[in-house]
């Protein structure tokens, strides 16, 4: 079992690792003979998924190593004392540190995963989930030079962040049972350490190896669909309903669930359609995007039992949707 997991994880290094040559050494180790210049769109594609993949490895890296720390190095009893018994309370404490957590979208999944199997509620956890990806200094930064002519857009984006952080934490917490974690398939470091003998920070590399090349696996998978999507979707299409709050926002909601893009630059995006969409659909691109995207739904799959992320995409999706309805109205009545 050891060896076969080991195994797996050097094949899909050796296969990222070629991948990154194709692109960047492409040139000298392609024959000449070969030409991709009849498809453009493949080229644009791969284009596409090399942006999205150097955007968000070193993300998933610090999400995994953070996730190692959290399970070799930092007790049940520490993370205890640290969360509040009262629900509110917790999830206020969950928005806090999330402010102070530098990962994205995807890093976070397995970090929350570890800190629930260490004892944080779930209701806490989902909150985390649900603002670290938002509530940071790189993200704050971004949206406000992506919207400088239109601050109310960031403050917007913070301001729903923390209502559906809230709501969602609240109904998980009232609806939701105990037991969300998928049980691991491979019996990772700390459950072999003795048998290895190995010393705790030789065990860290090893379970942040593991953690990454796990959620790795998956990423890999929604960035293509992602990437293909981005290439071939068609922009005039969209700006037929773009003036339509109801289908404007569920637009920009589907389209920030399958363009993939990480928290730090979709303000950008969101900008280029700023001349085609209603405010409140634009926060719908930027507020559901980060929580819920097409490989980070992937992700939790492979941490999370599916009946919980089932419940989560729902309850994202019906909370987000409703707040940037409201927000949308109120932007249009100057009160936002």
């Amino acid at each position: 079992m050891l060896l076969k997991r080991y195994t797996g994880n050097l094949f899909l290094g050796i296969l990222l690792f070629l991948l990154l040559a194709f692109f960047f050494l492409g040139d000298v180790f392609i024959p000449k003979a070969i030409d991709f210049s009849g498809y453009p769109m493949l080229h644009s594609v791969f284009v596409v998924f090399l942006g999205l993949f150097l955007e968000s490895i070193p993300f998933l890296f610090l999400g995994a190593i953070a996730s190692s720390f959290i399970q070799l190095f930092i007790s049940e009893e520490i993370i205890q004392r640290m969360i509040p018994k009262r629900p509110l309370t917790a999830i206020f404490t969950a928005i806090g540190a999330a402010l102070i957590i530098p990962v994205c979208e995807c890093a976070i999944i397995p970090v929350v995963r570890r800190l629930i199997q260490k004892g944080v509620p779930v209701h806490a956890g989902v909150v985390l989930l649900v603002t670290a990806p938002i509530l940071n200094v790189i993200v704050f930064g971004s949206t406000y030079y992506a919207f400088q002519n239109n601050p109310a857009i960031l403050y917007g984006r913070i301001i729903l962040c923390v209502l559906t952080a809230i709501i969602a934490g609240l109904f998980i917490h009232i609806f939701s049972t105990k037991d969300v974690v998928k049980e691991e398939k491979v019996e990772l470091v700390h459950g072999h350490e003795h048998d290895i003998q190995s010393s705790k920070w030789t065990s860290f590399i090893d379970h942040a190896s593991q953690e990454f090349f796990m959620v790795g696996r998956y990423f890999i998978i929604g960035a293509l669909f992602a990437s293909v999507f981005q290439v071939f979707m068609d922009r005039t299409v969209m700006a037929d309903i773009g003036q339509a709050p109801i289908k404007g926002t569920a637009l920009m909601m589907g389209i920030a669930f399958v363009l993939s893009l990480c928290s730090s630059a979709d303000a950008f995006v969101a900008a280029s359609f700023s001349h085609s969409f209603l405010p409140g659909s634009i926060l719908g691109f930027l507020v559901f995007g980060p929580m819920l995207d097409f490989k980070n739904v992937l992700i939790m799959m492979s941490c999370f039992k599916r009946s919980f992320v089932v419940t989560y995409v729902l309850l994202v999706f019906a909370v987000v949707f409703s707040l940037c309805l409201i927000a949308g109205g109120l932007f249009s009545k100057g009160g936002f």
